[in-house]
């Protein structure tokens, strides 16, 4: 197997986790496992918090540099 598929397997094995994990014992167990298997893809932004505002604004430069190039 190639490093990147392996890199990606596991980045989406680790947000598995956590939203099984979040799912039973997180703060908002009441949420439904389809709302936690969210959060589990972007499950870096779950855990921390600071990096929300960098990840946004790096998809609205990818956004704008769309826009520009066409």
């Amino acid at each position: 197997m190639k490093l990147g598929r392996i890199l990606i397997a596991g980045y989406f094995l680790v947000g598995l986790l956590y939203a099984v994990y979040a799912h039973f014992w997180g703060p908002e167990p009441f949420r439904s496992f389809a709302f936690h298997l969210g959060q589990g893809v972007l499950w870096p932004v779950a855990l921390f918090p600071s990096l929300g505002p960098v990840i946004a604004g790096i998809v609205v430069l990818v956004f704008v540099a769309v826009l520009m190039s066409s």
